[in-house]
């Protein structure tokens, strides 16, 4: 199991095959279900040029470790991964990865989908946009559906 939270920008594919490579899993896993998320260039009909991820580290990663250990205790993972940017983010770059690794397809689709879920709408992260518009603090998360 394994957290990041950067302000540097990272290839999901690449952590996803390192992160595999340099783990214990050996040949036991036979699923991986991974999740990424990207800025995009719009929120609720508006352009958004920019954003701004804030946080508080110790709160922000204590809660990702609970996510993590929750997921542990309800589906048979072997291993996961959460990726998260803070600071200064652009359209098109990746946000968020969430990875999982386990002997079957079930457990790693349901656990990530699942962790995905919990982090976007109760993880401990401000999220400020800039647009034509100016800038603001968004209120609510899209629901995603």
């Amino acid at each position: 199991m394994s957290i990041h939270i950067s302000e540097h920008a990272f290839d999901p594919w690449q952590e996803i095959a390192k992160h595999q490579k340099n783990s214990s899993l050996d040949n036991q896993f036979g699923a991986t279900a991974s999740f990424v998320g990207t800025m995009r260039d719009f929120n609720d009909n508006a352009d958004v040029s920019g954003m701004v991820l804030e946080h508080y580290p110790e709160m922000t990663e204590r809660y990702l470790q609970q996510l993590e250990q929750q997921a542990k205790q309800r589906w048979s993972l072997l291993d996961s991964l959460i990726i998260h940017r803070v600071g200064v983010i652009n359209p098109a770059n990746p946000i968020v990865l969430i990875a999982c690794w386990s002997a079957h397809r079930r457990a790693a689709l349901d656990a990530c989908a699942w962790l995905i879920e919990e982090l976007k709408h109760n993880a401990p992260f401000w999220k400020k946009e800039t647009g034509h518009h100016g800038e603001h603090w968004v209120e609510k998360n899209t629901d995603g559906f």
